[in-house]
């Protein structure tokens, strides 16, 4: 979740290009994207309360962005049906738990005439005349729009026919655009999983296949929240073992309940006074915007959504028929945005998160052999009780792992708080923006044990607010120790790379510039030391 002038004798700075970089250490070095490339992104999502936040989130940084799907996903907590009466059951999924009972059903969980996606892009059409006063990069709605498709959305875990959905994403797929593609699974991978098969139906004994599977490999990166629907498992990676799965963690807890056992710097961003301010209140996007106790619900008398009930007590919705996995909250308080892990490092905030899924950013970083936390993979038996306490358990373990990790969450509310500002303000002047950052000389420098690197940033505030930097190290890169950074308040620093560094190692600093604008906002630039042999 974070982030002098030398007197004494400093060794020789060797400066290599990128390209010497990349061929002396393909190991530890992945090509730096260019400052204007926009990640490609496809978005897929269930009807879920934390989903419809997320996206209101992500379309605030379209400007970020390059948009090409917008998919209505299924799940193990939603699915559609076939309108057929046809019943479905899969052992262990949600409606088997806490006693339920209630299928073999023919759907779950999913409004009739479900269009969150198409509410939320017409919010967004509504807000654009501002966004775009602000950021000439917004896509028009328009375009949005066209991005919008159904996919597997009948049953959840069915792969057996493509959708408008999976169609689009295999057309991105093979497509010849130069860069990744990045998918998103808000909800379950059965959209996805369709797309890759009907690739795989379709080639796999041509003499083509070897090089569209190597192609696929290379390009796609999965962003899952989860294996909600178990076609990661089952179908994905025993067929696509390759493709690249991004499982954040580590950074900022965005999900349900994070204001349970929230740290002192954070809780202030989740109360209900901030949230009124700062999102409830803001126009189009924050009518629709979630928050405890808002009298909504996604899909009538559905009995895990209780989120919209505002005065009664745990005890008191349980005897109402609600299934209560999580404690009850203050009304207007933070409901959720639990996929925002999958696209927050995505963002051009000068961190560069998505050029490497180790890098870590706004939304946690992947670490080899680790797998993010899972709330919703209780045993069948589990009652409301266990999940609540789950919830909590998983907060506090996030809460640990701070310690090494900076904390962003801060910074990310305000940003998000200016944008959601943004939507309702027509005019540049009466808002604030972020700070632009640089970096003089390359990103990448390759360095020796016990050498000092002297590094040097530029920061500027485009509304000319009064710009704070400093210089810190960010604990992702293969070093694992700590660096001695000198000035580090300053626009100028000094790294001493430590004499037990071994040749192909990294160090990762960061400057970093916050203003002291109404938010305060921060950006970053990013230098990665490589150790030279």
């Amino acid at each position: 979740m974070h982030l002098t002038t030398p007197h004494r004798r400093s060794h020789c700075l060797c400066f290599l290009t990128l390209l010497t970089l990349i061929t002396l250490h393909t190991a530890t070095l992945v090509a730096q994207t260019p400052s204007d490339q926009r990640p490609r992104i496809i978005i897929t999502a269930d009807p879920e309360l934390d989903d419809n936040n997320s996206l209101i989130r992500l379309l605030l940084y379209s400007s970020d962005l390059k948009i090409e799907g917008l998919i209505y996903a299924s799940s193990q907590f939603h699915w559609k049906g076939d309108g057929k009466g046809t019943k479905w059951f899969v052992p262990g999924r949600e409606y088997d738990r806490f006693g339920l009972d209630l299928c073999p059903c023919e759907s779950w969980r999913w409004a009739e005439g479900e269009r969150f996606i198409h509410d939320i892009v017409e919010a967004y059409e509504k807000s654009y005349p501002n966004l775009k006063a602000h950021n000439k990069q917004y896509p028009s709605p328009d375009e949005l729009k066209s991005k919008i498709r159904y996919g597997n959305i009948e049953f959840d875990g069915d792969i057996s026919k493509d959708t408008p959905g999976s169609d689009l994403i295999r057309s991105l797929i093979m497509d010849n655009e130069p860069g990744q593609l990045y998918i998103t699974a808000w909800g379950g991978q059965s959209t996805i999983a369709r797309a890759l098969k009907s690739i795989k139906d379709q080639y796999e004994f041509t003499t083509e296949w070897d090089a569209i599977k190597q192609k696929i490999s290379r390009k796609v990166v999965l962003l899952p929240s989860g294996d909600q629907d178990a076609t990661y498992a089952t179908y994905i990676k025993p067929n696509w073992p390759e493709i690249e799965y991004r499982q954040f963690r580590g950074g900022p807890n965005y999900g349900y309940g994070a204001q349970i056992r929230a740290s002192e710097e954070n809780a202030p961003y989740l109360t209900p006074a901030w949230m009124k301010e700062n999102v409830s209140d803001r126009g189009p996007f924050g009518e629709l915007y979630r928050v405890w106790g808002d009298g909504k619900q996604m899909v009538k008398g559905d009995v895990v959504d209780y989120f919209g009930l505002a005065g009664h007590t745990t005890e008191e919705l349980k005897k109402m028929g609600y299934v209560v996995w999580m404690p009850v909250q203050a009304r207007g308080s933070w409901l959720g945005e639990g996929d925002n892990h999958t696209f927050m490092n995505m963002l051009g905030n000068g961190l560069r998160a998505y050029e490497q899924g180790t890098w870590g950013g706004w939304g946690g970083r992947v670490e080899a052999g680790t797998a993010a936390a899972d709330i919703f993979n209780m045993p069948t038996d589990a009652s409301a009780d266990a999940m609540a306490d789950r919830m909590g358990s998983t907060n506090n373990e996030r809460k640990a792992e701070e310690l090494a990790y900076p904390n962003f969450f801060p910074q990310a509310q305000r940003d998000f708080a200016a944008r959601m500002k943004w939507a309702v303000t027509p005019r540049y002047a009466d808002a604030n923006h972020e700070p632009t950052v640089t970096i003089q000389g390359p990103l990448t420098v390759v360095a020796a044990p016990g050498q000092k690197v002297r590094l040097r940033g530029i920061a500027s505030d485009p509304d000319g607010n009064k710009v704070t930097v400093r210089w810190s190290q960010l604990p992702v890169g293969t070093y694992r120790g700590k660096v001695d950074i000198s000035l580090a308040d300053t626009s100028k620093a000094e790294v001493l790379v430590p004499e037990d560094v071994r040749p192909g190692q990294t160090i990762h600093i960061i400057f970093e510039a916050t203003d002291n604008g109404k938010p305060a906002l921060t950006r970053y630039q990013r230098v990665v030391i490589m150790i030279g042999g």
